[in-house]
């Protein structure tokens, strides 16, 4: 399944139907009166979180979406159906945006999590509605209102519970892999992953997620390479873990390159926890490989982890110090969100007495 995770689309809320206009025509009933149903509601456009997604790739193949149009009403007083709404499917970790792709809707972080975008628009008045002891037999009924439409952006921000980060070939397709069913592909070239994946490690007996975006490159805020576009999808992390190869010949140089592309980045990605990794120690000797874990402390401000992916080597106590830190940042648990009813609109507020036509 390809990967997308940004879509276009198109939607509208269906019409209200019309209210009837009818009188009671029968045998014997020599004053029948007004007996014009009002019209059916038109159907609402929600948008839902769902499990057993993680991909727009389906809004790629249908970009528009249309609630049903409500049913007239009809004479002896029957009301017009209401219009089948429809709901849009995405996955969870999706934000709507405005057609600006600035301006936030919602965003759903939980499955179930339901939102109405687009309302059906009210069905009108029969004029059964209008008969009063002054007009005993009315003779006009309201059409119904207009649904909504609009243009809205979906953008999937992954969630996950540690980021991997790092230039190209730093080792995080194959510490991805080597720790997690995940199955990435891997290959001795820059830009072998071109989407994020996710894959659960396990420590313990405690799982968390973590998520493998693509390498960044000196100005990849600026669009260079493959660009920032993908560190959204580490935006919801509580953990950071940096791997910078011991391959680089400037452990120190490698390192502050990411940290200033995550800083022009900005969304707060600077502020979160840190773990920094010398990865691939497996390809030097052991007095490289001392000599460049000091630079890089150097570099970093912190004490630095030895790893590699290939022999396994010191890939437990990283991934234990991930584990802490996402125990400590762990939100307290919420509730599951209540499902998401249909509101009340048997007033049909926005009609009043005085509007006819």
């Amino acid at each position: 399944m390809k990967f997308l995770d940004e879509a276009k689309v198109y939607i509208r809320s269906g019409d209200g139907g019309a209210g009837a206009v009818s009188f009671r025509r029968e045998k014997f009933i020599e004053f029948g009166g007004p007996d014009g149903g009002d019209g059916g509601r038109g159907g609402d456009v929600w948008v839902e979180a769902v499990n057993g997604l993680n991909t727009l790739i389906d809004f790629r193949y249908q970009q528009h979406f249309k609630g049903q149009i409500g049913t007239h009403g009809m004479g002896r007083n029957r009301t017009g159906a209401n219009g089948a709404p429809v709901t849009l499917k995405v996955p969870v970790g999706t934000q709507v945006f405005e057609e600006d792709n600035e301006t936030l809707i919602c965003d759903l972080t939980a499955e179930g999590q339901k939102f109405r975008i687009a309302k059906g628009g009210n069905g009108g008045f029969g004029n059964a509605h209008f008969k009063s002891s002054t007009n005993q037999a009315p003779d006009w009924a309201n059409p119904g209102l207009p649904g909504e439409e609009k243009t809205i952006w979906l953008r999937l921000k992954l969630i996950a519970d540690a980021g991997l980060v790092g230039l190209p070939n730093a080792g995080k397709s194959t510490f991805l892999a080597t720790c997690t069913r995940a199955r990435p592909k891997i290959a001795n070239y820059p830009f072998t992953t071109l989407h994020p994946n996710l894959g659960v490690a396990t420590v313990d007996g405690r799982e968390f997620v973590l998520a493998d975006i693509p390498g960044l490159i000196e100005g990849a805020h600026e669009g260079v390479g493959i660009g920032d576009r993908f560190l959204g999808h580490v935006e919801r992390t509580r953990v950071l873990l940096h791997l910078v190869s011991a391959q680089e010949e400037e452990v120190g140089k490698a390192y502050r390159t990411v940290a200033h592309e995550l800083e022009a980045y900005g969304a707060g990605l600077t502020e979160k926890p840190e773990i920094v990794a010398l990865s691939q120690i497996d390809v030097l000797d052991e007095k490289d490989v001392k000599k460049k874990a000091k630079e890089l402390e150097k570099a970093c401000g912190k004490p630095v982890f030895l790893i590699s992916a290939a022999t396994n080597k010191g890939m437990t106590e990283v991934l234990r110090a991930l584990r802490d830190i996402i125990v400590e940042t762990a939100p307290p648990e919420r509730e599951p969100p209540p499902p998401a009813g249909d509101d009340d609109f048997s007033d049909r507020g926005d009609y009043d007495d005085d509007n006819r036509k």
